[in-house]
């Protein structure tokens, strides 16, 4: 076991081992492998390409290399191409505040049988009158980039449930398009393993289903293309 493996419980290690190719004996060749395609992408700013971090995305793909590096170049890339985003980004920020305070998200004390960490948002909670929808997508990669630090979370990922009974026609009236895709995109290179489908096969459902009431006009047919 080497020191990127000491948050792992013996458990998780075999875990790590056994369903995502993680070898002890190979981890820093893994690591440099990634890295050194960094070179390929000369439009991307890379902020971070330290090991721990790296690592991370070997673990979401299982450490297949350039998988790994095609994640890490679209999560720098998001960043980049939403620079607004991710502007005074942090829990004191008065929306980001408050969106958290209202549960979004909100996190189960227990873990999953599987050791994943549970999050859930019930979107009715969503005040309209103090923040917007935005900051409530900000609080949400806020908390998944403070939660990802976690080794173990990194080896057994999360489970995202949304309630969505409730949800008014005035809230749903303020999710477009463009909203919707920020959305997915963001919490798909942020929530490295596959739970981020079903967020956003959710997030898609309620697309069609407001279109289907005509609460919603479509502006861009590419809102599908996952």
């Amino acid at each position: 076991m080497t020191h990127l493996q000491a948050g792992l419980s013996p458990e998780t290690l075999e875990k790590a081992r056994l369903e995502l190719n993680e070898n002890p004996d190979t981890l820093h060749q893994d690591i440099q492998e990634v890295r050194d395609m960094v070179i390929t992408r000369p439009d991307i700013g890379f902020l971070r390409t330290d090991d721990a971090f790296i690592l991370r995305f070997l673990r979401a793909r299982k450490f297949h290399h350039f998988e790994a590096f095609r994640l890490l170049a679209q999560y720098f890339e998001y960043r980049q191409q939403n620079l607004d985003m991710f502007k005074s980004f942090k829990a004191t920020d008065p929306g980001i505040k408050q969106a958290l305070k209202d549960g979004f998200p909100g996190g189960l004390a227990n873990l999953d049988h599987y050791g994943r960490k549970i999050l859930v948002l019930f979107a009715a909670n969503w005040d309209q009158s103090r923040y917007t929808l935005v900051d409530i997508l900000r609080a949400i990669l806020l908390s998944l980039e403070a939660m990802i630090e976690d080794p173990e979370l990194q080896v057994n990922g999360f489970v995202l449930i949304i309630d969505w009974s409730n949800f008014t026609f005035k809230q749903a009236s303020k999710l477009t398009p463009s909203m919707l895709r920020l959305a997915i995109e963001g919490l798909q290179v942020r929530v490295y393993h596959c739970y981020c489908f079903f967020v956003s096969y959710m997030l898609f459902a309620l697309y069609v289903r407001y279109i289907t009431y005509g609460l919603i006009k479509p502006q861009n047919q590419k809102v599908i293309d996952f």
